[in-house]
């Protein structure tokens, strides 16, 4: 807080007091005080009363307050809130008088109730709103009296009245950016002012960009990355760098992507060595060569920390320059690249890598539908155009199969679980319109480059770690305790007495029993209860393994364009290569390390939950165009308001527990429904026929209706 800041609080404080009052009695330049005194009122620490200024409510009483908990508000509701702890123990739930007008993301201190409502519980009350978020989408809506208001996403039955100026030509419905212009202690108290205009809260494609805005997603880059990206425009190898790399052009190697892919970052070659064993080679974009530390385009990169995908459009880590340029492995250019070449047993067992700096020419473009109809061909289908395509790397694609299918062994037998899980593909039409959803398949090519990928970050983590300098690791840790037991009553609500050794059972114990409901009724809960069960991936400095894939050593190497960690780590294995003292390494990459991993797991936080949105945005879309239409689909959620049917199409729809039960529902464990009444019960993966209710786009919802057999 300002001198100023400080003054003007102490002087209200005293008594409410008109600008006019505070001008005599601060004596100050009036422009400024105007500047200052709006500012503290948009951030809530000045209130405008009758004419005159009051304390706000974030006024800072309570920096100090040792009672208090710094916490960030993740939800609000109109009745209600809830708190995330700073400290990562938990979260606080806040009823709604106790809110104060705190927005979702305002760092906030809250102070717990010495009696909660629930015992045991967590409840509290704003008593300080420190850093406020005043930036937001949401839709056009009236208020209760018929003005225009607007409603933020995610804040079912928040509204705020929008000040004229700058809402000129909005309509009802609109998607828009706004921001919070004034704050009182009330959420109904806060005015709110336009500032982007997006379209049609029918259109998913509008929804998606007031997502984006909403979420501080920069879509454009900065003049300055720009200016240094131009500089590869039509960019050619320098033939000085390609002197002093191993050059692999005579070697066939290859990309394998999906059709649509422009930015590739990865190529595979695979040789037959004579004792029977394999030499594979995953040979990945040196992002690194162009990206160099603290240029505009490496401090954008980290910023972004990963490329967001959603629809058909991705927001890129790196400009197109870059990603679909130089750096993209297209076929029958040369390309600088980062390759480690892995030696392999007959059995598919790694025994040695080491990683070069390479110089390749990819042979042809592959995609993964037809590498997989060159694999397992069908019955009478003609593949002479195929076979062409492919003719300089057709010898290696069986050989791949056969390493592949060793590799897959290998990973059952050292428990790597394999979860049923759906992807769907959005199609959509020529004006940005979802018009077809389908699972998105996985064929042997798919699960091939998965493999082989695989491999070449277990080596790139085992590098990092044998060689004791900072790294940035991909670590999955066990399941904890509580997880478990949630766990254990899943499976018993199932119906199986799970036995383990421990408390933490083994993935060889936990992919057992994948594989033994794999296919049965079970499958959905199991599978799901399992799931659920496991910790989150994320980014670390510490070699803490990989408890998923049941692996020691484990990181990002492979996917520099699109991922900021795997960038990292080739800048990192780089200085390696170059013979740089260990005591350098660690005073280069200490630091470095640390943040990249911190901002990059954030990151990839947030691109999930973005993507995940914005797909619920386009799945609602689509079904809106089939109300009233019927479906036969599967349980997929559970709870006591009611269920969530999946039908095949990946869509997710829900049926309130009003109409499937006449008395109150029973759930046991997130896992059933009764209805105590009738007797009628339904249980995770069991069939529902359900009709299209409705559609909410904006929302991103869509409501199914029960339909008896």
């Amino acid at each position: 807080m300002t001198p100023l800041q400080k003054s003007i609080l102490s002087a209200v404080k005293r008594r409410p007091m008109t600008l006019r009052e505070l001008q005599n009695n601060l004596q100050v330049d009036n422009s400024r005080l105007r500047t200052t005194v709006s500012a503290m009122v948009a951030t809530g620490e000045l209130s405008l009363r009758n004419g005159a200024y009051v304390p706000g409510f974030a006024t800072y009483e309570n920096q100090a307050d040792p009672d208090t908990i710094p916490c960030t508000l993740v939800k609000l509701a109109a009745r209600f809130g809830f708190a995330s702890r700073d400290d990562g123990q938990g979260d606080i739930f806040i009823p709604g008088r106790a809110l104060h007008g705190a927005m979702p993301q305002d760092k906030i201190n809250i102070k717990l109730f010495d009696r909660p409502r629930m015992e045991g519980s967590s409840e509290g009350e704003v008593v300080e709103v420190t850093v406020p978020n005043n930036r937001f989408a949401g839709t056009v809506c009236l208020s209760d009296d018929g003005r225009f208001a607007v409603e933020p996403d995610g804040c079912r039955d928040v509204k705020f009245l929008l000040a004229k100026q700058g809402s000129e030509g909005v309509q009802l419905g609109d998607k828009v950016g706004f921001l919070i212009t004034h704050r009182g202690p009330r959420h109904s108290d806060h005015r709110a002012a336009v500032v982007e205009k997006f379209g049609s809260s029918d259109r998913a494609s509008e929804c998606a960009k007031a997502i984006l805005y909403g979420r501080n997603v920069r879509q454009e880059f900065p003049p300055e990355v720009l200016e240094e990206a131009a500089a590869y425009d039509n960019a050619v190898i320098d033939p000085t760098e390609a002197a002093r790399r191993m050059d692999l052009r005579g070697i066939p190697i290859f990309t394998i992507d999906s059709a649509e892919t422009k930015d590739i970052d990865d190529a595979i070659s695979l040789q037959k060595l004579e004792d029977g064993g394999y030499e594979l080679g995953v040979h990945i974009a040196d992002v690194s060569h162009y990206v160099r530390p603290a240029s505009a385009l490496d401090n954008e990169a980290l910023e972004r920390a990963t490329s967001i995908y959603y629809a058909d459009k991705v927001i890129p880590m790196l400009p197109t320059q870059l990603s679909n340029g130089i750096c993209s492995l297209n076929p029958a250019e040369d390309r600088l690249a980062f390759s480690c070449l892995m030696r392999l047993d007959g059995q598919g067992n790694i025994h040695g890598y080491h990683f070069v700096k390479t110089l390749i020419r990819s042979r042809v473009k592959g995609v993964y539908k037809e590498i997989n109809a060159l694999l397992e061909p069908a019955e009478g289908e003609d593949l002479t155009a195929l076979r062409e395509k492919y003719a300089e790397v057709l010898d290696q694609l069986p050989l791949m199969d056969e390493l592949y299918r060793k590799r897959v062994e290998l990973r059952k037998q050292r428990g790597g679980m394999e979860i049923e899980s759906d992807e769907a593909k959005l199609i959509m039409d020529e004006e940005g319109r979802c018009v077809d959803i389908v699972k998105r398949g996985r064929g042997t090519s798919e699960c091939m480059i998965e493999e082989f990928m695989l491999l070449a970050n277990q080596c790139a983590a085992n590098a990092g770690r044998t060689n004791k300098v900072p790294f940035v690791y991909r670590v999955h840790e066990a399941p904890d305790a509580e997880k478990m037991e949630k766990l254990s009553a899943t499976l018993l609500a199932c119906g199986l007495n799970a036995k383990f050794k421990n408390p933490i059972p083994t993935q060889l114990e936990l992919a057992a029993l994948l594989d033994e409901t794999r296919g049965q009724p079970i499958q959905t809960p199991v599978h799901t209860g399992i799931l659920r069960s496991m910790q989150k991936a994320r980014y670390d400095t510490q070699p803490l393994g990989h408890y998923g894939l049941v692996l020691a050593d484990y990181a990002h190497f492979t996917s520099p364009i699109r991922r900021y960690p795997d960038l990292a780590i080739h800048r990192i294995l780089s200085d390696m290569l170059l013979g740089t003292p260990a005591a350098r390494m660690v005073k280069d990459y200490k630091e470095f390390a640390q943040h990249a991993s911190e901002q990059s797991s954030k990151k990839e936080v947030d691109a999930v939950r973005i993507e995940r949105d914005v797909e619920d945005l386009y799945k609602a879309e689509y079904m809106h165009n089939h109300l009233g239409e019927v479906y036969t689909g599967t349980v997929a959620g559970i709870t006591p308001r009611g269920v969530f049917v999946e039908l095949d199409n990946t869509v997710e729809g829900f049926v309130p527990a009003a109409q499937l039960c006449k008395g109150e529902p029973q759930v046991v464990d997130g896992v059933s429904m009764l209805d105590p009444l009738t007797g009628r019960s339904w249980m995770l993966g069991t069939s529902m026929k359900i009709r299209v209710a409705g559609a909410d786009v904006a929302l991103g919802r869509i409501d199914f209706e029960f339909m008896t057999e």
